[in-house]
């Protein structure tokens, strides 16, 4: 049986909420294995996405036109895990798998698929970038290696992925996160400099 995007999203902000509630305010200018984001701006990019993505689930536009400055205000943290669980509830809605969602007109699973993409990658970005260990769900990765797997080319054109990262002996042996980890452009053995 197809589970439920909005299940694969409480699976994964079970393990992402954690993270980013354990970034420190002086970690926030470190790098991370998405060389354009120090941990602030890739922290408010998540914060972005799954503001956004509630929105798609109600069929509604996204705005990703202007820079997010969520982090460093208020109780961000929890603002976050508060988001993250209206994110859940937004794709429980009945429809919100259904028919298509924002201006590219994908498919609604498709849209809920990249919102999952997302928290489960970049939660592995922040992990990475501030020394706390990482576990994503094993469900939730490979139905997130599946849609990364369609979407990567497209992903590539757009500038949301890099080049596929090489995985030694062509990722025999790999995990399934560290094959979608590379498939993404990420170095699966990323450490901070």
């Amino acid at each position: 049986m197809t589970k439920s995007i909005s299940g694969l999203l409480e699976a994964a902000a079970e393990r992402s909420v954690p993270v980013v509630r354990g970034i420190t305010d002086e970690q926030l200018g470190h790098p991370t294995p998405c060389t354009e984001y120090d941990v602030k701006a890739l922290a408010d990019h998540l914060f972005q996405v799954v503001v956004n993505f509630q929105a798609l689930a109600a069929k509604q536009d996204s705005d990703f036109s202007s820079e997010p400055d969520y982090v460093g205000h208020g109780d961000w943290r929890t603002a976050f895990a508060d988001e993250t669980a209206a994110l859940v509830r937004a794709w429980a809605a009945p429809g919100a798998e259904e028919g298509t969602s924002g201006a590219m007109g994908l498919p609604a699973r498709v849209i809920g698929r990249m919102a999952l993409g997302d928290l489960t990658v970049h939660a592995w970005d922040l992990a990475r970038a501030t020394g706390q260990q990482y576990t994503p769900d094993p469900v939730v990765v490979g139905e997130v290696l599946d849609a990364f797997r369609e979407l990567a080319p497209t992903g590539r054109k757009m500038g949301a992925f890099g080049e596929e990262f090489p995985l030694p002996d062509g990722g025999a042996g790999a995990s399934d996160f560290e094959r979608l980890l590379a498939l993404t452009g990420r170095d699966p053995g990323w450490r901070r400099p």
